[in-house]
């Protein structure tokens, strides 16, 4: 699509601005110069000098008033308001009927000016076109109903279009507030996801790169395939955080526990871990696979256990280890898990278990796997 083509779409206001507006405000210059059309026709010598001068200052001062609007200068406004008032009535005696032309203006901007009286502001408008040119016997043989008209289609083509024109504004408002919570989501989800990924493959790389070094210094020949690993998997932590910023990851909890098998081993916590995943569903094994991540992480991390067990249901996970203490209930990983587990309609309970040790559970879906 080339510029041309997104141009209209780069600016959804762009119809209610610039020469569109301009075009509509400097349109109604043409209502005063019918009212002159009238002077011409009613008014002579000096009658008629006075006539057009207030059509001319009528002209200036509507004028002034659309730049009071634009500006949002209210008190300004008003003045200018009532000026037009005064020289609505002003000329009556020199363009009669037609003077009704500068009403119409004003009653326009009478309903830009107080919108939710829409309806009352066009009846008191169309009344006075009706009635005073049937009113003042010289002027007219009876009502005139074609200016009552004119006052209120005009009054409504004004007060529709400032509607359009608001209402876009506020789409445009709202889709700059759902674009920058957009992004702040996107953020947020890539914090999460970095804290996830990195949090458990540096830990990970740590505690394989501890092994490591005590091997050597032992002499053992498995030092260099624990360095191979550790290799392995900065390489996997890379492009884990590439897949992360780019919106793609995949994670599998088969894929986790092995890993989780691995990563307690070199720890030296006794790991009992499920060996298959047949019985979770397909559409929980992602979650619980980040559940199984972060839950093990946490207990290399923080809990000094010796024992951890992984326990699967079709609707929840649980680990148990034997430490201290677990995850600190206010870590960032424990917070992003919630959201995660929050967004699939699920629940996460965590938190000491006796005689010591802690308990991370996770129950998505069913009531029996509330229950399980």
């Amino acid at each position: 699509m080339d510029d041309a083509a997104k141009a209209p779409a780069a600016d959804p206001q762009r119809w209610a601005r610039g020469w569109r507006r301009a075009g509509l405000a400097t349109g109604m210059l043409v209502y005063p110069s019918v009212t002159a059309v009238g002077v011409a026709q009613y008014s002579t010598g000096a009658g008629a000098t006075a006539g057009f001068t207030i059509a001319a200052a009528f002209a200036a001062v509507y004028i002034l008033a659309g730049v009071s609007i634009v500006r949002g200068a209210r008190g300004r406004l008003w003045v200018l308001y009532g000026v037009m008032v005064v020289l609505f009535l002003a000329e009556l005696p020199f363009a009669r009927h037609f003077a009704f032309y500068l009403w119409a203006v004003v009653v326009a901007i009478t309903a830009l000016i107080v919108r939710r009286r829409i309806v009352l502001i066009v009846l008191a408008g169309a009344l006075p076109a009706l009635a005073v040119p049937w009113a003042v016997r010289p002027w007219h043989s009876g009502p005139d109903p074609l200016t009552a008209l004119m006052v209120v289609f005009t009054t409504l083509t004004v007060y529709a279009y400032a509607e359009m024109a608001g209402a876009n504004e506020a789409l445009v408002e709202a889709r700059a507030e759902v674009a920058r919570l957009a992004s702040a989501a996107e953020r947020a989800r890539i914090a999460r996801d970095l804290h996830d990924l990195l949090g458990h493959s540096l830990t990970v790389i740590t505690i394989k790169s501890g092994l490591a070094r005590r091997l050597a210094a032992a002499g053992s020949p498995r030092s260099a395939r624990e360095i191979t690993e550790v290799e392995e998997l900065a390489r996997q932590a890379l492009a884990d955080v590439r897949a992360a910023v780019s919106g793609y990851r995949e994670v599998s909890l088969a894929g986790e526990l092995a890993r989780g098998r691995e990563v307690l081993r070199a720890a030296g916590v006794d790991a009992d871990l499920p060996v298959s995943t047949e019985m979770v569903d397909p559409a929980r094994q992602e979650l619980f696979g980040w559940v199984v991540r972060e839950g093990l992480t946490n207990v290399v991390r923080h809990a000094r256990a010796s024992r951890c067990t992984v326990t699967l249901s079709p609707s929840a996970v649980e680990i148990v280890d034997d430490g201290v203490g677990g995850a600190a209930p206010s870590g960032n990983g424990l917070t992003g898990l919630r959201e995660r587990v929050a967004a699939a309609g699920g629940r996460v309970d965590a938190g000491p278990v006796r005689p010591r040790g802690w308990r991370l559970r996770v129950t998505v879906g069913t009531a029996e796997g509330a229950r399980a």
